[in-house]
């Protein structure tokens, strides 16, 4: 989760909606130490490996330490992928994750490019590598972080709405429609081997999204995180200070996912339109309570649901 712009104020900073952005600090939940007591890869460890050669917001020794943690404790061996991609870099491990990538910023621009983030060639390597057997768990959320994997995303099939998802009838909070929360007895989980884990103690019953951009899978493909007929995409590229503006342009985002799951030649595939969920983070404000967000926060299946994606690209269920 990024906060970007006046929309911060409105919609991305849901969980504290009456607390003005330059209050507030973002930082890692030190103290998430995950204890598995079933390891998935504790007899075979899979090797993966977290993208870092393309600017990405989320890295092993920052926003996503605590995946790096998580994954660890399940057998994982970890490391960062530094170099661009190709069909030498990728070889040798099971699973990339990539993680709200950017593109090259320019010198003389104060914000983030959102051009594609990857080259044509490693588009192409991705996909070749996937297809032959790799698994990818691709994470892109809200603008800018969309248009940046938007090419990648649409070569395995994938529409990125680009922008940010709001649904009001799932926010996780009053008043907090970026903050969406699915859960089993909505029935807004989908039907799929990552939802329901190895055994019924592995079965996620609820999980939040922290405000990132709906997505549409393709045939054959399944939605994981499923959006409600309320769901709304507030476009990029009418991001403004003026909120009744950006509302008054929000198109419908029925019919789409936040997550969808899916098989690409002899690999797999998770594709996600949120990357604050995967992560344990704390948001401080001076004189409040410290809060969580994340795998982190109390009451939610999120650590379950990253442990179960990775067991699935990982071919462990």
């Amino acid at each position: 989760m990024r906060r970007t712009s006046m929309l911060a104020l409105a919609l991305v900073l849901v969980a504290l909606p009456s607390i003005a952005a330059a209050q507030v600090q973002q930082v890692a939940d030190s103290t998430f130490l995950p204890v598995i007591s079933d390891p998935a890869f504790s007899a075979r460890h899979l090797r993966v490996r977290l993208d870092e050669a393309h600017h990405n917001f989320h890295t092993l020794e920052g926003r996503y330490r605590a995946f790096g943690t998580l994954m660890r404790a399940d057998g994982c061996e970890l490391a960062s992928h530094l170099e661009p991609f190709s069909a030498e870099s990728l070889d040798g491990f099971d699973v990339l994750v990539i993680a709200n990538a950017l593109a090259d910023v320019p010198d003389s621009a104060s914000a983030p490019s959102e051009a594609s983030a990857f080259t044509p060639d490693e588009i192409e390597a991705v996909h070749r590598w996937v297809s032959e057997g790799g698994s990818l768990l691709l994470i892109a959320d809200h603008a800018p972080f969309g248009s940046a994997a938007a090419a990648l995303g649409a070569r395995f099939g994938v529409d990125m709405s680009q922008g940010y998802t709001g649904d009001s009838l799932q926010a996780a909070v009053p008043g907090g429609m970026t903050s969406i929360a699915f859960t089993r007895e909505r029935g807004t989980l989908g039907d799929h081997p990552i939802m329901a884990g190895r055994k019924e103690t592995e079965s996620v019953g609820k999980i939040v999204a922290f405000t990132g951009q709906s997505l549409r899978g393709p045939e054959g493909s399944a939605p994981l995180m499923i959006l409600s007929d309320a769901a709304i995409d507030i476009p990029p590229e009418t991001l403004s200070d003026d909120t009744q503006a950006m509302m008054s342009k929000a198109v419908p985002a029925k019919g789409r996912s936040m997550a969808v799951a899916l098989e690409v030649g002899r690999g797999r595939a998770v594709i996600q339109g949120e990357a604050g969920m995967l992560s344990a983070q704390i948001v401080i404000k001076p004189g409040q309570e410290p809060y969580k967000f994340g795998m982190n926060q109390p009451g939610l299946d999120n650590q379950q649901y990253a442990l179960n994606v990775m067991r699935w690209l990982g071919r462990a269920e």
